[in-house]
């Protein structure tokens, strides 16, 4: 007799792949912030760009293979949290890089 059985992610595949979408998305919103602003610290076109990464997240999650019916507060204010973080760090990098 056969079952149907779905895989599921194991729990730490699962927050090894959301850590990492996260961390890569806000390093890439960092790139694309500062391109997008010409190294404009002060042009809110930023903040945008990351409020954009944070939410492109959900569905390439899902699509990966994440079950983001079972996301809690604290799991989306950790992806918001870690791809603001990189955006951050990322761009003020390559801010005071084009300044020299």
């Amino acid at each position: 007799m056969a079952t149907d059985t779905v895989e599921r992610m194991s729990s730490h595949m699962r927050g090894l792949t959301v850590t990492t979408i996260a961390s890569l998305s806000g390093l890439a919103a960092g790139i694309v912030a500062n391109e997008i602003t010409g190294g404009a610290a002060t042009d809110t076109l930023g903040i945008v760009v990351v409020v954009a990464a944070i939410v492109v997240q959900f569905p390439i999650l899902k699509a990966l293979g994440v079950d983001i019916d079972d996301f809690s507060t604290k799991d989306y204010i950790f992806v918001a949290f870690m791809t603001f973080s990189l955006w951050f760090v990322s761009w003020g990098i390559l801010l005071s890089a084009a300044t020299r």
